[in-house]
């Protein structure tokens, strides 16, 4: 009885043991050590000189880091990498009290609409490293780096500051030597009276004129003008669809841009709204957004992702109406958005897509037409609330006038939207 008992001691002690060595053995190959560390003379490093910036010897280019600790207190790295090739990418955090440099090896979390293409954006993630605050960071695929060799860019979010804008409009890539320039200032002074203070437009080109406007509307303080030149690093497309062919990422970037705009207000605006230059949301009930938005969320207060059907208001059928004071917008190259009330009747079998008004601190990574992950429900506003007012290029040619559905809502805005813009052309000296 003695001796098993021994016996069953001495196989707990070894089956301990080899628990043990067991343990030690697989633990540093799948969960080894995120974190090192050594001391150097001084922090330094170039600082980025674009809004994209290539990582040397790595198919992967950083676009901004974010601080945040919405969940748990990370810095998610918005960049973007070929969804093969980079598999181990590392942080490099200097802090500058005691000249320690942290080595942290990243998760890379790629999202998951990259539409076929090879290049999508991801979510490059590194802890921070204990008692430090770094607030720049740094991105290289060796963990042995020296740190003046590397790129250096700042952390963004970690001061919050105030609200400064309740609704910021995003515009994820003006590309294609954009020129509607009558229907741009319609739209941004529409945006005026509907409730947004900031629009960040993505400009990867446009033309001459439309530029002047930027530039008019960036001193005035409505606009903020983020460089986009994509094309640089990538071939890009025109299209959201993956085309078989050697194109590397779809539509200039447009997602990478819409996620760095919701992390870029995302203390700074009280709601973000994600669509493009041609598209309004207009509503029925409402004459602001602000009012819509507080109805929405006094009756659903769990929501933070509202989304609006989009409807196509082709230009090429144009109303009869005639508004008095506006026949110098005749010498403005573009679209008059007055003249367009028609609607075209949804496709059968077709989905209608929708754009969205979110809060962004409740939003983890969003896509075009719809957020990928979030801490709030998602709202889908029905369509007596409000709609996309999309005035663009018919998606349905062949629909007689008749078919098209009469939708004067852009109308009730008549009178403030034609002094606002009169008022702009006269300042800018488009008019004549």
């Amino acid at each position: 009885m003695l001796y098993g008992k021994r016996l069953g001691f001495f196989g707990c002690t070894v089956g301990i043991a080899c628990l043990i060595f067991s343990f030690n053995f697989y633990w540093p190959k799948k969960f080894r050590s995120k974190i090192s560390w050594r001391r150097i003379e001084s922090c330094s490093g170039e600082l980025p000189w674009d809004t994209i910036t290539p990582l040397k010897g790595t198919k992967a280019y950083i676009i901004a880091p974010y601080y945040d600790n919405r969940e748990k207190t990370i810095i998610r790295i918005l960049g973007i990498v070929h969804h093969r090739d980079v598999k181990e990418l590392y942080c490099y955090f200097c802090c500058t009290s005691d000249n320690i440099l942290y080595t942290v090896r990243a998760e890379i979390n790629i999202h998951s609409d990259r539409f076929g293409f090879p290049y999508g954006l991801a979510d490059i993630i590194c802890s921070e490293p204990p008692d430090c605050t770094p607030t720049h960071v740094s991105v290289h695929q060796s963990p042995s780096e020296e740190p003046d060799s590397l790129t250096t860019f700042k952390i963004r979010n970690r001061v919050r500051g105030r609200l400064t804008a309740n609704f910021t409009v995003c515009f994820s890539a003006m590309f294609g030597n954009y020129s509607n320039v009558l229907q741009f200032i319609q739209t941004i002074e529409m945006y005026k009276i509907l409730g947004a203070q900031k629009v960040t437009v993505y400009l990867n080109n446009c033309s001459r004129q439309m530029e002047e406007v930027l530039q008019y509307y960036s001193k005035e303080g409505t606009v903020e003008v983020i460089p986009w030149q994509i094309q640089r690093y990538l071939k890009v497309s025109h299209n959201w669809q993956y085309p078989k062919d050697d194109t590397e990422i779809g539509y200039y970037g447009q997602i990478s841009a819409l996620n760095d705009c919701i992390y870029r207000n995302m203390y700074s605006s009280k709601f973000v709204v994600l669509n493009d230059q041609d598209e309004i949301i207009l509503p029925f009930k409402h004459w602001t957004w602000g009012s819509m938005m507080e109805t929405l969320q006094q009756e659903k207060p769990n929501d933070g992702i509202f989304l609006f059907e989009n409807h196509i208001f082709p230009q090429t059928v144009l109303s009869n109406g005639h508004f008095p004071n506006i026949s110098s917008w005749n010498w403005v190259p573009g679209f008059n958005i007055l003249q367009v009330i028609h609607r075209e009747p949804d496709r059968f079998l077709y989905y209608n897509a929708r754009k969205m008004i979110v809060d962004p601190r409740a939003v983890i990574q969003t896509s075009v037409h719809s957020t990928l992950k979030q801490y709030k429900y998602s709202n889908y506003v029905p369509l007596e609330t409000a709609l996309v007012y999309h005035c663009r290029g018919p998606l349905q040619p062949s629909l007689p006038r008749a078919s098209l559905i009469e939708d004067k809502t852009i109308w009730k805005y008549n009178d403030s939207l034609i002094r606002n813009v009169n008022k702009m052309l006269k300042k800018f000296k488009l008019a004549r």
